[in-house]
């Protein structure tokens, strides 16, 4: 469910927090779902619960999750935010396409590229 890649500039807690994120915006996470505690992530990941707590905090700060006291950490049940941050990251989706068609990326290769069909290649720009 969460990835770790110890290869990435990210710090661990920016990994978890995006991994979360994403699960959510996807819907493989549906609203009012609980989510592994703390402790149960940090043990799976072998991984120090203080990196967890922050991306928790994160996330819950951002609307993408809420905490009930003994009970756990459950994905918001207020669609309305999850749907925001999805319209929030079209957006920059949107602005990063347009960015790339200034720097001579085809719409076609930008599609091949989400696709995976072929290598991010400077040399293949259309």
């Amino acid at each position: 469910m969460i990835n770790i890649n110890y290869r990435d500039s990210r710090s661990i807690y920016e990994q978890v927090r995006d991994n979360f994120r994403q699960l959510i915006i996807s819907g493989v996470l549906p609203p009012a779902s609980k989510i592994p505690s703390v402790k149960e992530l940090a043990a799976n990941l072998a991984i120090n619960p203080n990196t967890i707590q922050r991306a928790y905090t994160e996330l819950e700060n951002e609307g993408y999750i809420f905490s009930v006291p003994g009970r756990g950490s459950f994905v918001c049940e207020d669609v309305e935010i999850i749907e925001a941050k999805r319209t929030e990251l079209l957006k920059k989706f949107m602005a990063t396409a347009a960015e790339l068609q200034t720097f001579g990326y085809s719409v076609d290769k930008l599609v091949e590229m989400l696709k995976g069909e072929k290598e991010n290649d400077r040399a293949e720009r259309a």
